[in-house]
């Protein structure tokens, strides 16, 4: 059963050692990075979670709030261990991601960018709903910033 687990002093090293294979390693930062950048950004309300399946962490998730306009939630780094991809865990785990954010949801939409060479990363989020804000982050040319809308309540 996929679940998040709080990142503690015992298990940050099984998230660290966490791999995504030679030709995800441009679309995905390593995940002592995504600790690191959870850290630096903790004044946007960054969150970084481990992705366990049972007891065993298979990847991890860092999320955070964007206070400028157009405010919004953004998934900063999405990542399944290598071992684990193609299982579903990825849809699982996206999946209690935005139910987590709906449920807090202070903000209507959550954001991601993603290369435009990731063409299964990008074909998890457009089958889950986010589609093309139309927005090229100077930063990122290459990559697409995809748009999720809760829907109204």
């Amino acid at each position: 059963m996929v679940s998040f687990i709080e990142i503690n002093e015992i298990n940050y090293r099984a998230v660290c050692g966490l791999k995504v294979s030679k030709e995800q390693e441009s679309f995905v930062a390593p995940p002592i990075s995504i600790l690191a950048r959870a850290y630096a950004k903790r004044k946007a309300n960054a969150k970084a979670l481990a992705i366990g399946n049972g007891d065993k962490i298979i990847g991890v998730v860092l999320f955070l709030e964007m206070t400028e306009e157009p405010a919004c939630y953004t998934i900063e780094q999405f990542l399944i261990d290598e071992k684990y991809q193609n299982q579903g865990f990825g849809k699982k785990a996206l999946k209690l991601v935005m139910e987590l954010l709906e449920k807090e949801r202070k903000y209507e939409v959550v954001e991601i960018c993603v290369k435009k060479t990731a063409t299964q990363a990008l074909k998890v989020y457009q089958d889950f709903g986010f589609s093309d804000t139309g927005y090229t982050d100077p930063n990122e040319p290459d990559s697409f910033i995809l748009g999720y809308r809760f829907s109204s309540s």
